[in-house]
């Protein structure tokens, strides 16, 4: 099963999801404002990827950091901030077993639907 992370509003998620429903893909669909982040396991991908692949540096909410924030950015602050304000994560997230993808990427999907 296909488990898409993100938020409804977000051009990205919006492209991933109609991409996956065009290909008849069955997926799940977590979005982290309203299904919240208690169930999200963003400790694990920071500990696989790291947070300079979890997060994204060119968000308006990475642009809201401090210089003393972003210059101190390690896997445990990037946990710590990613969970008060999950629009810090590079969207969308796409898990399947144990493949995880960031970002929309059209031949990453088609691998990904197998």
């Amino acid at each position: 099963m296909i488990t898409l992370y993100g938020i409804k509003n977000c051009d990205t998620v919006k492209k991933a999801r109609k991409w996956l429903e065009k290909n008849g893909i069955d997926y799940q669909f977590h979005d982290f404002r309203e299904d919240g982040m208690g169930n999200v396991p963003l400790k694990t991908w920071l500990d696989k990827f790291g947070w300079q692949e979890v997060l994204n540096r060119r968000s308006t909410s990475w642009r809201a950091l401090t210089d003393e924030q972003k210059n101190g950015m390690d896997n445990d602050a990037a946990f710590a901030l990613a969970s008060e304000t999950p629009t810090l994560i590079r969207r969308p997230v796409t898990t399947s077993g144990d493949t995880t993808h960031f970002g929309f990427k059209e031949a990453e999907f088609t691998q990904l639907a197998g």
